[in-house]
Order: C-alpha cells, then structure tokens, then sequence
C-alpha cells in the first residue's frame, strides 16, 4: 500500500491543470445507460472511482472503452436489470443507477449501498422520488427491487434534513426523461455537477427546463440518442489547489477553476485575506506571497453554500491563521475525521457539537497521520505542506478515488512530496 510523504517549508510557484468533476462523472456515465447508442464523454479525471463506475457498466453489458486517459466511449446496446452487491459495494455512487435502469429496462434491481466514514447517507429520498413515478419498490435481503412497467410523470420534493440531494436528483431525473407524462422535481439540488448532467441529457435529446434552479421540469420522451459531451471542471479541485497556495504562502496559477462555480468558497477566502486575481472565466490565480489571513467563520451549505468538500481543507488553513475560527458543518454533520490527524500535527481544534473551533495560529509540525476519506487526505497532505520536518500521511487510496496524480501536481509546482510504498515508511513513526 502506498504512503505520501511530505517535508514541509517549499513555496510554491507555477500553474496546475485542474481536470474534469468527479463528482460530474459518475451519474453521466450511469446516463450512458440510457441510449443503445454510442456516448463520448471527454474531460474524464483518470481516477479509481472512475475505473469503478466503467468495471460496473460493463458488468451491465455495456461496451466501454476507453480512448485515450481522459476519454471514454459507451455504448449500451443491452442493459442487465440487475447491479450486484460485489459491484455496488465499492462506491456508494454507484446507486445512481437506479434511474436510468429503471427507466430504460422498466425493472432494475440495485444492492443497496454501504455506510461511509463521513456519516449516514441513506436513499429513502431516492426512492420517495421513484415512488412519485409511479415505480413499484420492494426491498429484499439487501437488494432495491424497482418496477417500472407503469412509469408515469409526477411531482417530487427532494428536500431532506441537510438540504436537496445530490445523487437522488440525478436518479430521478434520470429516471424522468424516459418516463411518459410531465415531471416536476422541486427542492432539486442545483450543484455545478447536476447542472452538466442535464446539459448532457439534453444534448441526448431529453426534455428539461429549470435546469440551474431548484425546480427542474422534465417531459418524458420515447428514447435518446448518443452524444459527445465534455465534462466540466472539477470545482474542488480546484478550491484544494487554491488552499495550497494559501497555507505555503504560495503565487499559483490554477487553469480551470471556474470562478462562477466557486463564489461562496472565493467570497469566504477573501474575507479570510486571500489574495487572488481572477484573470478569466477559468483561471485564478492565488497570491499566497501578498496575503495575511485572518479568522473566519465558516458554515458549509448546499450548492450555492460554502461546499462540504472543501471543508477539510479550509480546516487546514484556518489552523494556520492567528485567531479563534468556527466551521460549522450542515451537510454531514460527522465529517471531522481529519480533525484529530490534525491535532497529531499540532492544530489546537476542538468538536462542539456539528462545529470545529479552531484555535488557529499555532506552528504545525510533520508527524504521521491517517487518511480516513477521500478529502481529509486532501487536508492533511496541505497541512503537510506547511508543516515542519516531515509528514507520513497514510491509507493514501482514499486520494486517489478524486484527486488524479495529487501528488505529481503538487511536486510539479514546487512541493517536496513523493508518493512511496508502505515497506518505506520508518516502522518507528506508523499508525496503525
């Protein structure tokens, strides 16, 4: 198993490629499902959450291939009604194939998804959602079971305890384009990543207005078409890249940060003191070198809120700043895994409830430390950065599910990081 290790103190200078939106991804390739005809999808991040979703598709019975490392082409000319747990339990994502089975077979069975280590995520919204279509549910010894064969449009709230669902508005919506009648989702989430998805389906051929807005309107059609659809940039990505360049005091570049899909995030960063230059519609570029942060309060929120998936990262860096911070987490109210790896740096953080308290300003110093998902890796490979001596950060796999060659990047503009197998981990310093 790998381990990234960093020797903390570089500047950083130069510019990064900010690739395509994981999070984008993963309901566009289940949309593939959804026409026997070819679909190209460009702009893909080379990325095991990917790999995944391409291993289950084909698993399906779709054609996948994969043209060169940023492009896929599927062609699903027959689809199996049934997604077993083996595959499904690799990636909770992987429930978004609920929708287009169900819409394009009329009958779809899915194993339901396992618990993730940032908290609870259950699909009851999901399948409330497929219910107002009219889709028959049963659930047994652990799999979704869906009836399709009376589909018909309807209206749907996708509202939930910590704001609009993500995943189950690309599953109904999904579900909806194929669906005979009119269906209204409202309380639809409106992320930068459903907003591509339907900005694919539409170039297929399906019927959607709203699209951006909280109340999306689909009118079902008979069939789609292939497409050739490019994904768009991965905003959190990007927004780590930025954190980089803030926590080492860094000038970057980062090329493809859309400016317009990161406002909250920008807007709090430059309360925070961040300098940053927007140069275009897709370039920012960080001047760490010029700024003197200050404490923040920080509450993440549904899209167009502050994003959960930078939290872990604004932790890091409001660890760094002098003064007493707050980030309140409203999404998954667990997510403060890196909190404690933190601490093992230095970081003064402590857990009231669903909020950090963060008493920033004190010098981090390098120490191992345990990735436990996807963006607190992120987190503690920046701390990392900014720490002194060096830092192990291990259970590394995790980065990989979303970040492609994080580490690569990082050492290309300046970073003394390198990504090594565990048996060259001092046996002294592990965690287990």
């Amino acid at each position: 198993m790998d381990v990234v290790r960093i020797r903390g103190g570089n500047s950083l200078s130069g510019t990064v490629e900010i690739g395509g939106a994981k999070n984008a991804c993963l309901p566009i390739f289940a949309a593939a499902l959804l026409t026997a005809e070819p679909v190209t999808i460009r702009n893909v991040p080379d990325l095991s959450d990917v790999r995944f979703m391409a291993d289950i598709l084909e698993r399906l019975g779709a054609k996948v291939e994969r043209l060169d490392p940023h492009t896929w082409r599927i062609e699903a000319q027959t689809v199996a009604t049934r997604a077993p747990y083996d595959l499904v339990r690799k990636m909770r994502a992987s429930v978004c194939l609920m929708g287009p089975m169900v819409a394009r077979m009329r009958k779809a069975e899915v194993s339901l998804p396992g618990g993730c280590v940032i908290g609870p995520r259950p699909i009851d919204l999901h399948l409330k959602g497929l219910s107002k279509l009219n889709c028959g549910i049963t659930i047994d010894s652990g799999y979704v079971k869906l009836d399709g064969s009376q589909l018909r449009g309807g209206t749907v709230f996708l509202g939930g305890r910590h704001g609009s669902t993500v995943t189950g508005t690309a599953n109904i919506l999904m579900a909806a384009v194929l669906t005979p009648g009119v269906t209204r989702i409202d309380s639809a989430a409106c992320e930068p990543e459903v907003i591509d998805l339907c900005k694919m389906l539409i170039s297929m051929g399906a019927n959607i207005s709203g699209v951006g807005s909280h109340a999306l309107t689909i009118e079902g059609v008979d069939q789609l078409h292939g497409t050739d659809h490019k994904v768009l940039s991965d905003r959190i990505e990007a927004g780590t890249y930025i954190i980089a360049g803030a926590v080492t005091q860094s000038d970057i570049t980062v090329k493809g940060a859309q400016a317009e899909n990161l406002a909250a995030f920008l807007d709090k960063l430059s309360e925070a003191g961040l300098a940053f230059d927007i140069l275009d519609e897709d370039t920012i570029h960080v001047r760490g070198a010029d700024s003197v942060l200050r404490p923040v309060d920080v509450i993440t929120l549904p899209h167009p809120g502050f994003p959960t998936d930078l939290q872990a990262q604004t932790c890091t860096m409001l660890a760094l700043t002098s003064g007493l911070s707050i980030v309140t987490e409203r999404v998954y109210p667990n997510r403060f895994m890196h909190v404690p790896e933190l601490g093992r740096m230095g970081a003064d953080i402590s857990i009231e409830g669903p909020s950090a308290v963060i008493k920033g300003g004190l010098p981090l110093s390098g120490a191992p430390v345990m990735a436990s998902d996807l963006r607190a890796s992120a987190a503690l490979i920046l701390a990392g950065l900014a720490a002194k001596g060096e830092t192990w950060v291990q259970r590394i796999y995790h980065l990989d599910r979303g970040y492609e060659k994080f580490d690569e990047k990082l050492a290309a503009l300046g970073a003394d990081v390198a990504r090594l197998s565990d048996t060259e981990m001092p046996k002294d310093i592990s965690v287990e």
